[in-house]
């Protein structure tokens, strides 16, 4: 038996105290030994802090999410070894490929969404000024920066990588260092992850270590800079949250724990429509994928009274023809629990639910189980459940008890008014799904039901080709749900990343927090030069290089002109008897036209730096533009994005965010809106 070591302050360290040991999920072989006893693990948060997050908070939000995707490539190179360590949990491929290849997803995800969305910068300004003054010297923000803390993530036992890198990938983005605390049963495959990591010599020191056993006393030294997020199950999680240190610092805690999700059928869905069948496999896969060891899990089959029969037959011939066994064997479709205990767990409360309520309808105990290519008594081995609850209203077992494995228990309403209430009884889920085909149905159930749940699946026959599935939480979503579920937030995009960072509401006037935010806000002191802006490479602009234009007058001929080139004919723009009457009480020129107009006034056009433009945000029209108005543009530098060059030949180029204003000749803002563009470097990266 091997002794899975921790990685803390740079080093691969072992324990020595009391050890746990690691069971092969189908021969019950013990495989390693694991103990944490006499480990420095307060000395690792300090470690973190200073180290880790040192080198992270010091690079910028385009250097991390590079750092990310260069990860993410490196552990792709090598996933096949961490397939072969996957299997001793009882995984088959497709279960690991969801943890291995879904979690490596993750850091693709998050490093796309920091080269398209997040500053070249360390700091995060956040949402639109505000203004706090009548002449506008005297502004608000709100930024984001990088805590000097350390992240401890504690995660749960069934998904040792996907659950590790959907916490690290906003942890690392938002300039934290995380220490890793992986459930002891799944752990080699963790630590083979972050081994992986650390040898790819791509992560700063510190930026991650991990601890294979307990936290010992840990949550003693926490301090306020410092993030706590744990998943797992419900009871671990309170207890954890109501640690003294916690509440005495205002450690933030973001927990994601075991529900009681739902699958709900439409009364609409007939057996003969193909909504019934994907409902079948919906509840089927849901349990049987990862053998139900799935947070996400539909745990609640709740179907019209008068389909309960249809539904019941249709979910027994396709649980029967499940084959159970060893993952290596061709044609075995579900593997073994993470362990015996864990096994023991499931029938405990199989047991319990039967004695309070439920029948059961196929399962039900592993001593009966015939598996594939395996011992079903050493390997922990159970087979697909499915109970029946015949009044579910009353028992309320079934709301509360959480069988972890293969077992869902089916149960009926009467009206939708039912299905709601019986969805609202699981106490908070992260996760719900709705069969349907009647978009009444939908509206009906969703807007009744949104409010217990962290996120809800509408399944039609239009959805069913494209879509994830119930159980699969996606980057860009939040996962996560109230009450039982654990009330926190994880993914949902860049919501994530602000998890882990300190907002903070700044005051001053425009320059100066041009100067904190480094993104030029209008009314800050503009940078003027006798070059056009659009003659500069990358390097050579500033934020506040300005331009002020010359200017146009607005003539009938360019109306008729545009709208003749357009086919916009909208009546107050061609119609001088339509237009007397509208709310403007004249003709006015085209908005588009406006901006038209304002780009022939301030683009260069020569040959220069400026290699495209690719975007426009933020367009509006502020006041009318008439015949006979006067139109002047001011153009200026709001950002800068460097982005990598991904190769040799490649042009190196940066994003350019420019600010635009179109004024009219009494000096009234008519038009406002950004632009971005394409502009090209001085010097690559390949020398």
């Amino acid at each position: 038996m091997q002794h899975l070591t921790s990685y803390i302050m740079g080093k691969w360290v072992q324990g020595n105290g009391k050890e746990r040991a690691i069971y092969h999920a189908l021969t019950n072989q013990a495989l390693y030994a694991v103990t944490t006893e006499g480990l420095p693990l307060s000395d690792s948060l300090a470690y973190g802090r200073e180290v880790g997050g040192e080198a992270l908070s010091a690079m910028s939000f385009q250097q991390r999410g590079q750092m990310l995707k260069a990860v993410a490539k490196y552990l792709l190179e090598h996933k096949a070894e961490l397939y072969a360590i996957s299997a001793q949990t009882g995984a088959t491929k497709a279960d690991s490929w969801v943890d291995i290849e879904g979690g490596i997803g993750t850091l693709f995800a998050y490093s796309g969404l920091a080269s398209r969305e997040l500053p070249d910068d360390t700091i995060w300004p956040e949402g639109d000024t505000v203004p706090l003054s009548k002449q506008g010297q005297f502004i608000g923000h709100h930024i984001l920066t990088s805590r000097r803390g350390v992240a401890l993530h504690i995660n749960a036992f069934n998904f040792p990588c996907w659950g590790m890198l959907e916490k690290l990938a906003p942890t690392w983005l938002a300039g934290m260092p995380a220490i890793i605390k992986p459930a002891t049963a799944s752990a080699q495959v963790t630590q083979a992850m972050v081994k992986l990591m650390v040898d790819s010599g791509l992560v700063p020191a510190g930026a991650i270590q991990l601890i294979c056993g307990g936290v010992g006393d840990m949550f003693d030294h926490l301090d306020f800079e410092d993030v706590v997020t744990f998943t797992g199950s419900a009871s671990t999680g309170q207890k954890l949250k109501s640690h003294p240190r916690i509440i005495e610092k205002s450690v933030p805690f973001t927990m994601e724990a075991d529900s009681l999700n739902c699958a709900i059928l439409g009364n609409d869905v007939q057996p003969e429509q193909p909504e019934f069948a994907l409902f079948i496999k919906e509840v089927t896969g849901e349990m049987t994928a990862k053998a139900g060891q799935k947070c996400t899990a539909i745990r609640r089959i709740i179907v019209p009274k008068n389909q309960l029969d249809n539904v019941k037959q249709a979910l027994l011939k396709r649980l029967s023809a499940t084959t159970v066994g060893d993952p290596a064997v061709d044609g075995v479709r579900m593997g073994a629990l993470i362990n015996l205990e864990q096994r023991q767990d499931v029938q405990t409360k199989v047991d319990y639910l039967r004695n309070n309520g439920c029948e059961v309808l196929c399962g039900g105990q592993f001593e009966q189980l015939a598996v594939i290519g395996a011992d079903s008594q050493n390997g922990a081995f159970y087979p697909p459940t499915l109970l029946y609850c015949a009044e579910p209203f009353k028992s309320s077992a079934v709301h509360e008890t959480e069988a972890f494995g293969p077992v869902a228990t089916l149960m009926s309403y009467e009206s939708l008014e039912q299905a709601v209430q019986l969805a609202i009884l699981g106490g908070g889920s992260l996760a719900g799904t709705l069969v349907t085909a009647d978009a009444q149905v939908a509206q009906s159930v969703i807007r009744a039901s949104a409010r217990a749940h962290g996120r809800m699946l509408v399944l039609n026959e239009a959805s069913s080709a494209e879509s994830t599935g119930h159980g699969s939480p996606l980057p860009l979503l939040v996962h996560g749900g109230p009450g039982r579920a654990g009330g926190g937030e994880e993914l949902g995009g860049l919501r994530a990343v602000k998890h882990y960072m300190q907002r903070t509401a700044i005051q001053g006037s425009p320059s100066m927090l041009t100067a904190i935010s480094q993104q030029w806000i209008r009314g800050a002191e503009m940078v003027t030069d006798v070059v056009h802006p659009f003659r500069k490479h990358f390097e050579d602009l500033v934020i506040g290089d300005t331009l002020l234009t010359a200017r146009r007058t607005v003539t009938e001929a360019d109306i008729a002109n545009f709208a003749c080139l357009s086919g916009d004919n909208f009546y107050v723009h061609v119609d001088k008897i339509g237009a007397a009457q509208s709310l403007f009480g004249e003709r006015i020129a085209h908005g588009y036209f406006v901006v038209s107009a304002a780009a022939g006034l301030f683009v260069d056009a020569g040959v220069g730096p400026v290699i495209a433009n690719y975007g426009m945000e933020n367009l509006r029209f502020i006041e009318p533009v008439k015949i006979g108005d006067t139109i002047q543009v001011r153009l200026t530098c709001k950002k800068k994005i460097k982005k990598p060059q991904k190769l040799a030949e490649d042009k190196p180029n940066g994003v350019v965010e420019w600010d635009v204003q179109v004024f009219n000749q009494d000096d009234t803002a008519v038009a406002l809106y950004s632009i971005l563009t394409l502009v090209e470097r001085r010097h690559g990266d390949f020398h």
